[in-house]
This record gives structure tokens, sequence and C-alpha cells, in this order.
């Protein structure tokens, strides 16, 4: 990029809409941390059940001592923006929103996870076609340093187990709104072709076994309260590789990197592996409610 891009952030109910500005413009953070390509101007911040008025107000004091502009204005947070970043931790606002956002003819970041529902994901899609809108989805675990340089080993994903946390989310679906971050990361290393979930619940949370046309094999692993990610990446012959995450590179630093290649005219993550991530989503809930393997509906 040959400038800073200035991006306005839509909602403050994620620590997200903090941590992303603090990234981008805090002079406390380590110079080797920060993305200065990008610069927060605006946030819009209005209560969900995620999020206060009483944590909204903290939020909206520590962003404005960065130079961030905290608004309850729609027009005003937007205004003089490059790009959009779409920051709602409840899922349920992000068809609203990105359908205000996308009529405005500039790209958009959208956070985790892609929407509340998969009809919901697909209407988004429907609105950015009419727009012409440039937009993508994504969890930072997707492009964590430790994650990524575990892949760039090159064994073969036959068989791949991944594991975090599953949050209790304050409204909707938990394993949608935290879910989203493991099967992201079974999604990044296993490329697309799912066709099944099938969830077993337990006093810890939940294993997802996920089927693969050509018959590769995927696991989740969700657990309440173990915030730790990682991975094991196998062939079915002689070959496997561990991966685990330190947080030693901060991922959202890397996930502010891929947003600025974004707005350089790249797309970090194709909208079919978005779109499958977000079907698997869907099919480990249905799950959940039958106790049967669910078909994954990309479409």
């Amino acid at each position: 990029m040959t400038k800073t891009s200035k991006v306005a952030i839509i909602g403050l109910d994620t620590s997200h809409a903090v941590e992303f500005p603090k990234l981008m413009q805090d002079p406390a953070v380590p110079a080797e941390n920060r993305v200065p390509e990008l610069k927060a101007t605006r946030c819009l911040r209005f209560e969900t059940p995620f999020q206060n008025k009483e944590g909204l107000e903290k939020r909206s004091r520590y962003l404005e001592n960065i130079g961030v502009q905290v608004t309850e204005d729609f027009d005003a947070a937007v205004a003089d923006c490059d790009a959009i970043l779409i920051e709602i931790n409840d899922p349920s606002f992000h068809l609203e929103y990105f359908e205000r956002c996308a009529a405005l003819g500039k790209p958009v970041f959208l956070d985790k996870p892609f929407a509340d529902t998969f009809a919901n994901a697909m209407k988004i899609i429907e609105i950015a076609e009419k727009h012409g809108t440039r937009f993508f989805t994504s969890s930072a675990l997707r492009f964590d340093f430790d994650f990524v340089a575990g892949l760039a080993e090159g064994t073969v994903p036959e068989a791949v187990t991944v594991w975090g946390p599953i949050g209790a989310a304050p409204a909707g679906s938990s394993l949608i709104w935290y879910g989203v971050h493991t099967f992201e990361m079974l999604q990044r290393a296993m490329g697309r072709g799912a066709v099944s979930v099938k969830v077993c619940g337990d006093r810890r949370g939940y294993v997802c076994h996920v089927v693969y046309a050509d018959g590769r094999r995927g696991v989740v692993e969700l657990t309440e309260n173990v915030y730790r990610y990682g991975a094991l990446i196998r062939d079915h012959k002689a070959k496997e590789q561990l991966i685990s995450l330190t947080g030693n590179v901060p991922f959202y630093a890397m996930l502010l990197r891929e947003i600025v290649r974004f707005l350089d005219g790249a797309q970090p993550v194709e909208l079919a592996d978005s779109v499958e991530v977000m079907a698997m989503l869907s099919a480990a809930e249905r799950s959940i409610v039958t106790g049967n393997a669910e078909p994954v509906y990309t479409r």
C-alpha cells in the first residue's frame, strides 16, 4: 500500500473493535506488532446482548484516547473512510449492517462468523453481488503464524484434528459464534469437500466428526473454558504434524495484514471457502438437535 487507509469500525460489542485499532495506532504497542498501513478513524457503537452500555463506555474512552471518534450515527461513522470493518460480536446483526455498508461502494471486511444462519450468509452474498461490493470474512485463527507455518511443512491432510474453546453466546448459537474459529482452521487445512458433520456432546463441550467426499476425516474438538488452539495433521502412512498455537505473534496482527492485502486487491479467503465454513457450522448446529450426521449444504 502506498498510503494509510482510513477504516470505519462498525460495532463495539466485541473486543476486536478495540484490539484492531490498538494494533493500528496505539503508540504503546511494539513497532513489530503494529499495522500502520491502517488507521481507524470512526467507530459506530450500539448495544447488543453481547455488550451493555457500561462496557461500551469503557471501550469508547480507550478508542477516543487513540484518536478514534466514537458515534451512534451510522452516516457519521462511515464518512470519509476508505474501507469498512464490520466488527459486531452478535452475528444476528451482520445481515442488516452489511446491507447498509454494501450500498456505499467501499470494500468490507466482515468479522467472524459470516452470519447467524446459513440462509442469512446467502443473503449477504446476494447483496454483495447486487452492489458489486468486494468483501471477505474470516476468523483470525485461519492466519495464525504458528498454524500457517505448520501447514507449510507439507504433511498431506488425510486426517486432521483441530481443537479450541467453545464460549457461551449471550444470544443465538454458541457453536456458530465461537466454533467458527476451529472450523476455519479445519477448512484451511483440509480445503473444500466436506459432505457431513456429526456432533457428539459431553460435559466439556462438543466433538464434531466431519466426513469428506474423498474419504478424508476431520475432527473438531470444542471444549468449554480451555482457551488453547492447536491442530494435528496426519497422512495415512507415516507422517504427522503437531501444531501448537503459541500466540507469540498476535494473530489479530496477522489478520490485519491480510486486510491490508485485501485493500491492495488480493482476496485473502475465497468466498467458496467461507461458504463451506458456514455450511459446516450449520450442519453441526442441526446435528446437535437431531443427533444424526447432517449434510453440508453449500448452496
